[in-house]
């Protein structure tokens, strides 16, 4: 199955939550793809002891799961793009809502 994330959400426990599925889902053989948008570019700085969200999105990465960022959240909220944080654009998700079996978002 191919699987479309939408993160909007700046909630610790949500975007951890989110970031469990999209892990367990590539474990299971999914293709999936994340889009953070909105308060969404923040899961960065969401991290903690309790919520490691930085640790699973690493590890989404290294697993072969892609992540997009919404360019204009990053640039209205003056941050860089990052690995964990790539620079995309609507046409990105829009492109992920169309070859994506199902869409979830948080």
């Amino acid at each position: 199955m191919k699987l479309g994330i939408v993160i909007y959400s700046d909630h610790s426990e949500t975007v951890w939550n989110a970031c469990r599925l999209a892990n367990f889902s590539l474990s299971k053989g999914d293709q999936v793809k994340v889009f953070l948008m909105a308060k969404g570019v923040e899961a960065l700085s969401l991290s903690t002891n309790q919520y490691n969200i930085k640790e699973l999105l690493e590890k989404f990465l290294e697993n072969k799961g892609i992540i997009y960022a919404c360019g204009t959240c990053l640039k209205i909220r003056s941050q860089e793009s990052t690995e964990l944080c790539p620079m995309s654009s609507m046409g990105d998700l829009y492109d992920i809502i169309n070859e994506s079996d199902k869409i979830i978002s948080f």
